[in-house]
């Protein structure tokens, strides 16, 4: 893997598992994930509007514009009703898992790219840590009876999350290939901020969303900065390597998002987390040598 796209998403795991980690510390998920959109969008609106200026998206890259925000809509709608639903530390490695499950088979089927076998091998360790992590402790009541995981809300909007990770990693590779990887992040930022607003006012009052804003203002603005920082250096890190490289080995902030959720929100942290994280990040090593 490119020296430069391996620096460019290390950096993005630690922001990635930060947002995710004021997202599960918030009251209501689903508003402060709304607020941490939309103080990027207004923050940063003379940002993208030069880099408009400068370099405007061609006709084709407005298609994937399009695509990528109907997309992120869902995908902001699902992981905050997931972690409305249950932990972080079992929300996060489940959702990026599935995704980095199906990034590399939609890489190789829609992109064409060609994958190295140390590739193959680090996916593999990456999702048998993350179903450590999830599963460990656990597993006679999965074999006995594996449609409870459907039972879960939360883990049903985990899963769901997953697939939509996937899906828009392999959009958004081609994407920033027609639109500068910054404001492309900047206009599918507004998913969050426009298309999730009539959604949540059907479930939330006004008073929900000041009452949000007034305790977790800070954390809203920061959590929105972290995620247009994580974002925007996976997106650059697309026109420089691979997306089956690229969306495995940021999976590394599920270690991160397991240690926080411990940590600073009390967490569990058992023998499974400690086994699957180091497992995650052994697969990890061999996407990073991969040439």
């Amino acid at each position: 893997m490119d020296s430069a796209a391996l620096t460019l998403v290390i950096i993005s795991a630690f922001a990635h598992a930060s947002w995710n980690f004021l997202a599960k510390r918030c009251t209501t998920p689903e508003i402060f994930t709304w607020l941490m959109a939309t103080s990027v969008n207004v923050l940063l609106a003379p940002v993208a509007i030069t880099l408009f200026i400068i370099n405007p998206p061609d006709p084709e890259g407005w298609i994937f514009i399009l695509a990528t925000w109907l997309l992120h809509v869902v995908y902001f709608i699902t992981l905050s009703r997931a972690y409305a639903s249950t932990d972080l530390s079992l929300v996060y490695p489940i959702a990026r898992g599935l995704g980095l499950m199906l990034i590399p088979v939609l890489g190789l089927v829609v992109l064409n790219e060609e994958i190295s076998p140390l590739v193959w091998i680090g996916v593999f360790g990456i999702f048998s840590g993350i179903f450590l992590i999830t599963w460990w402790g656990r597993f006679k009541a999965l074999l006995s009876d594996p449609a409870a995981l459907l039972k879960d809300r939360g883990i049903v909007y985990a899963l769901a999350t997953g697939i939509l990770i996937s899906i828009y990693s392999v959009v958004d590779k081609s994407g920033v290939e027609h639109v500068t990887p910054f404001l492309y992040m900047y206009l599918l930022t507004s998913a969050g901020t426009i298309g999730m607003l009539p959604i949540l006012s059907r479930g939330f009052t006004r008073a929900d969303f000041i009452q949000e804003w007034a305790m977790h203002k800070r954390s809203a603005i920061a959590g929105g900065g972290l995620q247009f920082i994580a974002y925007g250096l996976v997106l650059t890190a697309f026109e420089v390597s691979r997306v089956s490289y690229v969306g495995p080995f940021r999976e590394i902030g599920i270690v991160i998002g397991v240690v926080m959720g411990s940590v600073f929100l009390g967490e569990q942290f058992g023998r499974g987390r400690l086994v699957g994280g180091t497992v995650i990040v052994s697969g990890a090593v061999f996407i990073a040598i991969a040439p």
